[in-house]
C-alpha cells in the first residue's frame, strides 16, 4: 500500500465495525515502525506504556514517564501521519485526580498530535474518563489484565475466570461506556466474557488483546508479534514474522565481515584522485 490513506475517523472506525469488518490495532513507538504499519494499513497504532518494558528494558510499565511518551508518541505521531493515534497514559499520570488526568491527556493531544488517550481501570477511574470526553479528548477504557495494577492482579495472567470476577468486569464495561469511552481494550479475559460485552456495548467500541475473536477488532503488542522481545512469548500473541532472528543474522554477519576484513568492500566508501592526494601530501611536507 504506497498510496497516501485518508486518516480513519471515529465515525469511520465504528462504521466497519458496524459493517462486521474487524480493526486492526498494533503498538508502537517510534517512526520508522510507524511508517511501516501505516505503509501496511494498520488502522489504529497504541503508543503504549509497555514500551518501558520493550523499548527502555523495564521489568514493568511503571517506571514510564509523561514526557517518555510524549516522546514516543510524537515520534510515532510524524511516521504516521493518516493513522489513529492513541496515546496510553502512564502510571500515576491520571490516578492522582481528575485535574491530573485532563491535563496530561490534553498533552498527548497537543504535544504529540494525538487522536484519543487510553487509562486502565473501571469504575474507580470513571470520574477521569467523563472529565477527559468534557474536555472534549476521546478517551479508551482498559479491563481485565491491566499492567499498571499487576501487583494487585497477582501477576500476568488471565482475568475474570469466575462468574463474580467476569460479573465486575462486564459491570466495570458498562461503566466506562456510561462515563464517554469511545473504545475498551479488554485484555486477557475470557473469549465469552469479550463477546458478552461486545454484544451489549451501544456507544464503544470493544477491542481484544487476548481476549478472542468476537470484539469489534484486534490488539498485538507489535514486540511480540514480530520477535522483538527477548524476555518472554506471551501466549496470546502470534508471531507473524520472525523479524529478530533476521536482525540477529544480520548482527552477526556484520561482525564476522568486520572481523575478516571483507566489510567494507571498496562500494562501501569513497576514494580521493591521485593528484589531490598527491598535492595533499606535498603540503603536509612542506
Amino acid at each position: 500500500m504506497n498510496e497516501v490513506r485518508k486518516k480513519p475517523t471515529l465515525p469511520g472506525l465504528f462504521k466497519k465495525a458496524a459493517e462486521g469488518k474487524p480493526i486492526t490495532w498494533l503498538t508502537c513507538y517510534d517512526y520508522p515502525t510507524a511508517y511501516l504499519q501505516e505503509q501496511a494499513g494498520v488502522d489504529m497504532i497504541l503508543v503504549g506504556d509497555s514500551l518501558g518494558m520493550t523499548m527502555l528494558g523495564y521489568d514493568s510499565t511503571l517506571p514510564v514517564t509523561m514526557d517518555d511518551m510524549i516522546r514516543h508518541a510524537a515520534a510515532v505521531r510524524r511516521g504516521a501521519p493518516n493513522t489513529w493515534v492513541i496515546g496510553d497514559m502512564p502510571y500515576m499520570s491520571y490516578q492522582p485526580s481528575i485535574e491530573s488526568a485532563i491535563r496530561n491527556a490534553g498533552r498527548f493531544m497537543a504535544e504529540a498530535g494525538c487522536d484519543a488517550i487510553k487509562l486502565e481501570g473501571g469504575a474507580a477511574v470513571c470520574d477521569r474518563i467523563r472529565g477527559i470526553v468534557d474536555a472534549g479528548i476521546p478517551a479508551v477504557g482498559h479491563l481485565g489484565l491491566t499492567p499498571q495494577s499487576v501487583s494487585a492482579l497477582g501477576g500476568f495472567k488471565l482475568q475474570g475466570k469466575s462468574a463474580s470476577a467476569a460479573k465486575k468486569i462486564v459491570e466495570d464495561a458498562t461503566a466506562l461506556e456510561e462515563a464517554g469511552a469511545t473504545m475498551i481494550l479488554l485484555e486477557l479475559v475470557p473469549d465469552r466474557v469479550c463477546q458478552l460485552i461486545t454484544e451489549r456495548a451501544k456507544n464503544s467500541l470493544i477491542m481484544s488483546l487476548g481476549s478472542g475473536p468476537h470484539a469489534h477488532g484486534q490488539l498485538l503488542i507489535y514486540h511480540d508479534a514480530f520477535a522483538l522481545y527477548p524476555k518472554f512469548k506471551p501466549r496470546m500473541a502470534k508471531v507473524f514474522a520472525d523479524a529478530g532472528a533476521v536482525i540477529r543474522q544480520g548482527l552477526e554477519a556484520y561482525v564476522r565481515e568486520v572481523s575478516d576484513k571483507t566489510f567494507p568492500a571498496a562500494e562501501n566508501y569513497f576514494g580521493m584522485s591521485d593528484e589531490e592526494f598527491d598535492e595533499l601530501t606535498r603540503s603536509l611536507e612542506a
